[in-house]
């Protein structure tokens, strides 16, 4: 999935979005590296055809070739058969330039004020609303209780009694909202009036071209500040990467390769390399398990019935959701189900907790993770003939399960510390995978 997002230097803003921001930030990295050497392949073929003398040296175009370009552009002519120019503000019936500005700023100023008094009065008059009803049912509850109410004649008094409470008390309330809306009034043009003087001033400093400059060296040194710290991101990948990876040679957990092995009749001198990584021609190459496919894959999931017919013509003989050398499918493992039932799932459980969910966005799943305080979500790639984090993990597992196992015993990210501990297994009857496996 990551070379094919490198081959059309694109990803689909949906497929962005499942990303976390380590896994965006080394995307970016990669996107930026593939570039430039794109870029420095084609300068050096272009000066190998130039040496040889297969294409002429490149000339840069002047305004003598701009002039003599198709292009052209007529000017409208006034009375006098000269150019017709109109200047804003002298012409007859214009404004002045000056007074325009003034008007533009003055009206800013009323909506922005007029925006902060409509919020003011909508808290004002809930205040309002809540004392004057908390106070009237005191006062109802009050009445309620007096002993004399009990009686008929009692009651007919309580009731004109409790109607002149409510009057006096709306009475009140309506003078007080008056002058609430007085208050918010006041607060309105004073408010116009600074956001006047403001933006006014904002106006007359923006003008000057000292400012403008000062203003382009900032962004300049904030772009290569970030240039540098992408850099920095990156380096620290790559030896996340090689920290990964040698752990995992000496722990002999990469891919579940001696199983494998054990399956293939590769000999023990082989199994003993990779173990004791012994010196040889190079890193060797993650161990795939074939697939033959009797169906054509989209280039990407377009609907749920495409995505179990890959389950099951993919990812069924490479025993993707079981546990290791059982016919039993693991408890964090689920189907099809949207990033919101993961976290409902994940809500009540602690941090560490986790479950892996068949992707709609890629060939692949995702494994949902139960931080302390929210979750976070890592696409894995099933595309190829392995599973990797897309762009978190650089280590290549050859079985879903290896992976998990993996991360049990190594963290996922270097800045999260995220480490597979519990896992999330199913609410309801049947389980949410029951079509994966019909």
């Amino acid at each position: 999935m990551l070379q094919q997002i490198l081959h059309d230097m694109y990803i689909d803003p949906e497929l962005l979005a499942e990303l976390s921001d380590v896994q965006k930030h080394i995307l970016f990295y990669k996107m930026r590296e593939e570039q430039l050497r794109r870029w420095r392949e084609r300068e050096a073929w272009e000066a190998l055809a130039q040496a040889e003398g297969l294409r002429p040296p490149k000339v840069k175009r002047g305004m003598w070739l701009r002039a003599a370009s198709d292009k052209h552009i007529q000017w409208l002519l006034g009375a006098d058969g000269e150019v017709w120019v109109w200047i804003m503000g002298e012409g007859p019936g214009d404004k002045p330039y000056e007074e325009i500005s003034e008007e533009l700023i003055a009206e800013r100023a009323r909506l922005q004020a007029q925006r902060e008094a409509e919020e003011l009065w909508r808290q004002k008059e809930a205040e309002i609303t809540k004392k004057f009803r908390d106070a009237l049912a005191n006062e109802k509850a009050r009445i309620l209780a007096e002993k004399w109410k009990v009686e008929m004649e009692d009651r007919k008094a309580a009731k004109v009694l409790e109607e002149r409470i409510r009057e006096e008390f709306k009475r009140k309330e309506e003078e007080e909202r008056k002058r609430g809306e007085e208050q918010i009034r006041l607060q309105e043009e004073q408010r116009a009036k600074e956001l006047y003087w403001t933006l006014k001033q904002a106006q007359l400093q923006s003008g000057t071209s000292e400012r403008e400059e000062r203003e382009w060296e900032e962004q300049l040194r904030r772009s290569k500040a970030a240039d540098e710290e992408r850099s920095r991101g990156a380096q620290r990948a790559r030896d996340e990467y090689r920290r990964h990876s040698l752990r995992a040679i000496q722990k002999g957990t990469v891919a579940g390769l001696s199983s494998m092995f054990q399956e293939l009749g590769q000999s023990q001198e082989q199994e003993a390399r990779l173990y004791h990584h012994l010196p040889g021609p190079g890193p060797p190459p993650p161990l795939a398990i074939p697939v033959s496919r009797t169906w054509e894959r989209p280039l990407r999931p377009v609907s749920r019935e495409v995505i179990v017919r890959w389950f099951k013509e993919e990812q069924l003989p490479r025993r993707a959701g079981f546990e290791r050398n059982t016919k039993s499918i693991a408890p964090w493992f689920h189907g099809i189900i949207s990033r919101e039932d993961a976290e409902d799932l994940l809500e009540n459980m602690t941090e560490g907790a986790f479950l892996v969910r068949v992707s709609e966005k890629i060939w692949g799943y995702t494994l949902s993770y139960r931080l302390q305080k929210g979750f976070k979500h890592f696409l894995v790639d099933a595309s190829g003939d392995f599973y990797s984090f897309l762009g978190v993990d650089p280590n290549r597992h050859a079985t879903l399960t290896d992976l998990i196992d993996f991360h049990k015993e190594e963290i996922i990210t270097v800045s999260g510390g995220e480490l597979l501990q519990e896992p999330c297994g199913q609410r309801d009857s049947p389980p949410d995978y029951h079509l994966l496996f019909e």
